[in-house]
């Protein structure tokens, strides 16, 4: 994990592989290793919360979800600021800068946290920069153990495209899980629109490792994020404007026609519907 800063964050998230880089040719004559077998140097899961404390999130959630239910979005942020003990992960896909400006100010022991998995859209990373620019809360940008270089190596080339899951284990879910190991509590964008997996998506959860799961803007339509854009003033995704709803990385995303699920050009021409960070 870099920790990046107002003078730290520009560089530490400079000379990734976006839409325009250049991924390194395979090597066909050495052994590759098994997709399904992580690379070694890091954790690829989150420790567990000792039973008390899992014990004291699901009481959080059994006296509160129901009540939160229904309540705004900065509502809810304001619970968090007062409820939550430590500090609360805000996660950013970069799509869209909204959880940024909801916990700014409100959630006063927060942190933005940045997946960077070495796909991203140039476009993507520019966003990235001016989150840091604008925003006063730390952001951290979490990276993957290997470099695309280097995982094309390690694994063959285009690993996205001949084993996705695996691509998306190793460059967004355990990054993501070592991330989340100094947290008690994050914050998520989910919204029941984006998919039927999301559709019963609560305020308050207890995710699989004991850890609070905050999701404030389940209950938000695609149109109340971009009235909230255009409310705020909030730095926006070019590619959003662009035929691209929902923005992953650039090898696996694709523009959608008007009309369509908003979420199918993401692994477009697979079955795959979601990368793993919210089952």
């Amino acid at each position: 994990m870099t920790n990046t800063g107002a003078g730290a964050g520009i560089t530490a998230l400079t000379g990734l592989v976006g839409l325009g880089g250049t991924a390194a040719a395979d090597t066909p004559d050495r052994p590759r290793k098994d997709p399904e077998v992580s690379p070694a140097g890091a954790p690829t899961t989150t420790t567990h919360l000792t039973a008390e404390q899992s014990a004291a999130h699901q009481a959080l959630v059994d006296e509160w979800n129901d009540k939160l239910d229904g309540k705004t979005a900065e509502e809810i942020l304001d619970w968090v600021n007062e409820h939550v003990i430590g500090t609360v992960a805000v996660t950013m896909s970069m799509q869209d800068t909204v959880l940024a400006e909801l916990a700014q100010g409100r959630v006063h022991d927060a942190e933005l946290v940045f997946l960077d998995t070495g796909y991203h859209f140039d476009e993507t990373m520019d966003v990235a920069r001016e989150v840091d620019e604008r925003y006063s809360l730390p952001l951290k940008t979490v990276e993957p153990v290997l470099s695309v270089e280097e995982q094309n190596r390690e694994y063959g080339a285009n690993l996205y495209r001949s084993n996705p899951t695996a691509c998306c284990r190793m460059r967004k879910v355990e990054p993501l899980a070592r991330m989340l190991n100094p947290y008690e509590a994050w914050i998520s964008g989910v919204k029941r629109v984006d998919s039927e997996l999301r559709k019963d998506t609560p305020i308050l959860d207890v995710d699989r490792t004991g850890r609070l799961k905050i999701n404030p803007i389940a209950a938000w339509t695609d149109q109340d994020v971009e009235d909230y854009i255009e409310a705020h003033d909030l730095i926006i995704h070019p590619l959003t404007k662009q035929g691209y709803p929902s923005i992953g990385c650039a090898t696996c995303t694709l523009p959608v026609a008007p009309g369509e699920d908003p979420r199918s050009g993401r692994w477009a021409g697979s079955t795959k519907t979601e990368c793993g960070l919210h089952l």
